[in-house]
């Protein structure tokens, strides 16, 4: 998180004012209040400011902090340490400012929007050992170090990274409204939550190939543990019991098949339905089997009364299809004005409807 990050940088600082190093101590004041603006950060950097603080001092006063102080005087200012190396390189800090001008998640990686997923991990190994906070301690490392671990979590994941192209432009980057030369609020995890941190994006890719001494986020030890889980081999018996659900699926299918029995009777002849008859009372031809006497043992009449049933509502259907039709081309027709194509419309028959009327009357 970035308090605590803020917080290490202060404890850090107070130990360097303490041993007289009082540029050092002054960046990372700088890097605690670009993380997480604190009032103790900001106390002892305008005590700093003020020269109330003296480099390598041998005595003086100390202050609540734990700190060696000297005497104010009027006039004095506090030695700059010479001969001190920078704690991050222009390369780095240059690494950092270009992450924060990104716009999408492409962007931050460096990588076009078609990328493999190849190229998008090649491109965050390069990011990573660059912007690692333990290697990068440019202000703002640590929010350019998430900036990439969060692109390539969902740039690598196939749902949330169609997902992010179809929506993603709302997830920009946007300063706050607070905007301060120390203050930035990066938004590029927001709507798009990943389910490791990027500290432990980064162990996955690189193992124990480059040790780490501090973690910046928090730890999910219940991810850690899927993860783990997801690295170990199955078991023969696992994996058939991960199976199993879609073999008694399988199986319960292949049982109803043969459940299931043959209609008793079709409209239609074919090979298996071959014998032909007609309901008692509206004539409706049906087919049946050879067996059909010793195989069906019920109501013969409640039989042919399903038979005519079904016959009168295929036959209700056909005549809506073909009245349909015929209204279509007469509306037609008239709308053209077109005498010939109306007195055919007019004759087109609907052999259907008159089944029907045969029946009912």
């Amino acid at each position: 998180m970035n308090k605590e990050a803020a917080e290490d940088c202060v404890e850090r600082a107070v130990k360097y004012l303490a041993e007289g190093k009082i540029e050092k101590a002054e960046k990372l004041l700088n890097k605690s209040i670009t993380l997480h603006r604190t009032e103790r950060a900001e106390e002892l950097l305008n005590k700093i400011k003020c020269g109330a603080y003296a480099e390598n001092a041998t005595s003086g006063n100390t202050s609540d902090d734990g700190v060696r102080q000297r005497g104010t005087t009027k006039g004095t200012a506090p030695k700059v340490e010479s001969g001190n190396e920078a704690e991050y390189t222009p390369d780095q800090l240059e690494a950092v400012k270009r992450i924060k001008k990104c716009k999408d998640y492409y962007e931050v990686l460096g990588v076009a929007k078609d990328a493999t997923d190849s190229d998008i991990k090649k491109a965050y190994k390069k990011l990573a050992l660059q912007l690692h906070p333990d290697k990068n301690h440019a202000p703002g490392a640590v929010e350019a170090f998430k900036a990439i671990g969060n692109a390539v979590a969902i740039l690598t994941d196939t749902e949330k990274r169609r997902s992010y192209d179809l929506y993603g432009s709302e997830e920009h980057h946007q300063p706050t409204a607070r905007k301060t030369r120390y203050q930035y609020d990066y938004a590029y995890s927001r709507g798009f939550e990943t389910e490791f941190t990027a500290e432990e994006l980064f162990n996955m890719f690189f193992g124990a190939e480059i040790p780490t001494q501090h973690v910046y986020q928090r730890q999910r030890r219940f991810h850690r543990a899927e993860q783990q889980q997801y690295r170990e081999p199955q078991s023969g018996i696992a994996a058939f019991i991960n199976l199993l659900p879609i073999i008694l699926l399988i199986a319960l299918s292949m049982m109803s098949s043969f459940f299931i029995s043959d209609p008793i009777y079709s409209l239609t002849p074919s090979q298996k339905f071959s014998v032909a008859r007609k309901t008692n009372q509206l004539k409706i031809p049906y087919y049946v089997k050879d067996n059909f006497h010793s195989e069906y043992q019920g109501s013969v009449g409640r039989l042919e009364a399903s038979v005519e049933e079904e016959y009168l509502n295929n036959l209700k259907h056909s005549c809506y299809r073909e009245r349909n039709y015929k209204d279509t081309m007469l509306m037609k027709a008239r709308n053209f004005g077109d005498r010939e194509l109306y007195h055919k419309a007019q004759s087109i028959n609907t052999p259907s409807c008159d089944k029907l009327q045969s029946l009912h009357n």
